[in-house]
């Protein structure tokens, strides 16, 4: 009985502190971009600081406070990979957070933000959002 109560918590134990998304550096995070076909690129910080710090080339603009309203319109993207990124690293893991508890199951947050992008001398582009 000690045996099955002792698997059953760790079971569980693995269970709250697994994340289907992986918080990664700004090198790895643009080796999984150049690599995978299927990818969402999400940044998830306002339209201001899009325009005027810059984004990585092909993000999609989709700030945090909205990304609930679009969370069924992304669903029919569950098999891709989504990377996603905001100034720092917070609000990215936190819309990671969320887009895990929707089901999603590829994800990655660039750990550092556009911070660490852009410390790592990687390029960025400057200009409004299309849409």
């Amino acid at each position: 009985m000690k045996r099955i109560l002792s698997i059953l918590t760790l079971i569980l134990v693995v269970n709250i502190f697994s994340f289907a998304f992986e918080n990664v550096n700004a090198k790895q995070f643009l080796q999984i971009l150049k690599k995978e076909d299927k990818v969402i690129l999400l940044d998830v910080r306002t339209p201001e600081e899009y325009v005027k710090d810059g984004h990585i080339k092909g993000a999609n603009l989709l700030p945090v406070q909205v990304l609930p309203r679009y969370v069924n319109a992304l669903k029919k993207y569950k098999d891709y990979t989504f990377l996603i990124y905001c100034h720092s690293g917070n609000r990215s893991s936190m819309a990671s957070r969320f887009l895990e508890k929707a089901g999603f199951k590829k994800i990655y947050n660039l750990k550092g933000g556009i911070i660490e992008w852009k410390k790592e001398s990687l390029p960025v582009e400057y200009g409004k959002p299309s849409r």
